[in-house]
């Protein structure tokens, strides 16, 4: 069902911060922050010539990378997002089989503008998972 890895994310809480330090230290390629109020975050994406990393900061107290904060002061790994060519059918797939789907199971654009879903960690020991649209 799943494809490459399309990106890691990491919850910061200074996502300006984090992003020099990527780029000014290790010379990587960043995006400009983007915020995506539909998810509660700000996004940077750091480009490497395999995969992509995700910076993810929260936007209001609301939102869920808040939480994470909380318990993660420094922030940390958040989700691993794996790319697939149905995702309506991994979704039916995966319901089928009791996985529980963060949110109603209707995708919601991602950060790319491709329709992403979510897997609670509970299913996939321990790990938050975010499938995406290819």
């Amino acid at each position: 069902m799943i494809g490459k890895l399309n990106h890691v994310a990491i919850a910061v809480p200074d996502i300006i911060k984090a992003s020099e330090t990527y780029k000014n230290t290790l010379g990587a390629e960043i995006s400009k922050p983007v915020e995506q109020p539909e998810h509660g975050v700000k996004v940077v994406f750091i480009t490497l010539s395999n995969t992509k990393i995700e910076l993810i900061s929260p936007i209001g107290e609301d939102s869920p990378i808040s939480k994470f904060l909380e318990k993660n002061k420094n922030g940390g790994i958040h989700h691993l997002c794996y790319e697939v060519q149905n995702l309506d059918l991994a979704i039916k797939k995966l319901s089928e089989k009791k996985f529980k789907i963060i949110g109603v199971g209707i995708p919601k654009l991602g950060a790319h503008g491709k329709p992403v879903i979510f897997l609670h960690p509970s299913g996939f020991n321990g790990t938050l998972i975010e499938l995406q649209q290819e």
